[in-house]
């Protein structure tokens, strides 16, 4: 097996230009019981006020964040792929989001990257939701990370 030294990570590359203004409309359209996960939370959070919120307040701490990817897979899927800069730390996503059979979002999994930009932005996210119910999907996680 061979490695190339070095290889540029997709983290740290340009988005499309044509996703320049894409929004990810299925924020709006969120199931009552939507659940999301993903590699800042212990667990799942449940609610579309609460997946919402997450979702929100993520893309309000973004310094600025570029789209590589966002279109359909499947039958009820759709799926971003998108690079961000959180307090200056470069940060991947690549979100996956299904849909009940009314068409509404049903379940948000994101994957962030790399390692230590996620434990900065799950800092940061722990912060913002100190003292809320959802909260409690950061600490314990975090006080893992810290030992």
């Amino acid at each position: 097996m061979s490695i190339i030294d070095n290889p540029i990570p997709q983290y740290l590359g340009s988005g499309d230009p044509a996703l320049k203004d894409y929004f990810p409309a299925w924020v709006n359209n969120l199931a009552a019981d939507a659940t999301v996960e993903g590699s800042m939370l212990n667990g799942a959070v449940q609610g579309a006020d609460a997946v919402r919120s997450i979702v929100l307040t993520i893309r309000s701490l973004y310094e600025h964040q570029e789209f590589k990817f966002a279109g359909p897979y499947g039958d009820n899927g759709f799926i971003e792929h998108y690079i961000a800069k959180v307090n200056g730390e470069p940060i991947g996503c690549v979100v996956l989001i299904a849909r009940n059979a009314a068409g509404q979002t049903q379940h948000v999994v994101a994957s962030y990257r790399p390692f230590n930009s996620v434990v900065v932005f799950a800092r940061v996210l722990r912060e913002k939701f100190a003292g809320t119910p959802i909260w409690g999907s950061y600490r314990t996680r975090l006080s893992s990370m810290a030992r």
